[in-house]
């Protein structure tokens, strides 16, 4: 299958004040559904030297800080033990509980904006920064950014490779897919589309078309 894309107008490209945490220079925003290979092409293109942020490692972060281990325990002490997070039960409470997800959630992301600036300075030397958000269309972001790239696979390949990857029921894998926008509403509104519905010589091959379309 080859890839959508569509070629950026550089006249279009937002003004610093109205992008993602007025970053400076253009940001790219990489995003995909979950278990559609979104963090194999950000591990690619990190090995081709590319400057990408992802927003999975710095939440990680953030759950490592010891007042956001101490708001849980509070709130949620069943998710912690010997000093832990059972990321595996939270993961459940967290897709099965609307309130609880929507806590969890205001909790972790008042601390990205300061967590992607830290990051984001080690790749000052660039005249651009790929942006590897998971959520990107779900919360809205699509405006803040200069231009949108979906890893994409069709949806019964999501729900296999999350039950399989996941080791969790085809049936919490079908609930926590239905919490994010589908798949196919998502490759309408990118400006570029990775496939990664084959194996993994198919996903190097597309993320080369992605780099020659936009860098080369």
């Amino acid at each position: 299958m080859e890839s959508s894309q569509k070629k950026i107008n550089p006249l279009l490209l937002n003004q610093p004040a109205d992008r993602l945490y007025q970053w400076p220079v253009p940001l790219i925003g990489l995003t995909g559904g979950i278990a559609t290979g979104k963090s194999s092409v950000s591990h690619l293109l990190k090995k081709k030297g590319f400057p990408v942020v992802c927003a999975d490692e710095l939440v990680k972060q953030v759950y490592q800080r010891e007042d956001i281990l101490l708001w849980l325990k509070q709130c949620y002490p069943d998710m912690i033990k010997d000093n832990q997070i059972n990321f595996i039960k939270l993961r459940k409470l967290f897709f099965g509980t609307h309130q609880v997800k929507k806590e969890v959630e205001a909790k972790i992301y008042q601390h990205l904006p300061q967590m992607f600036s830290k990051a984001a300075q080690a790749f000052t030397e660039f005249e651009y920064l790929i942006y590897d958000i998971p959520l990107l269309y779900e919360k809205n972001l699509e405006r803040y950014f200069d231009t949108c790239v979906l890893v994409y696979c069709p949806q019964d390949t999501q729900l296999h490779r999350l039950t399989k990857r996941d080791i969790i029921t085809p049936k919490l894998a079908d609930t926590i897919l239905k919490q994010q926008i589908n798949i196919e509403n998502k490759r309408g509104k990118a400006d570029f589309v990775i496939d990664n519905s084959g194996e993994l010589n198919h996903l190097e091959s597309e993320v080369d078309k992605f780099i020659s379309h936009y860098f080369l």
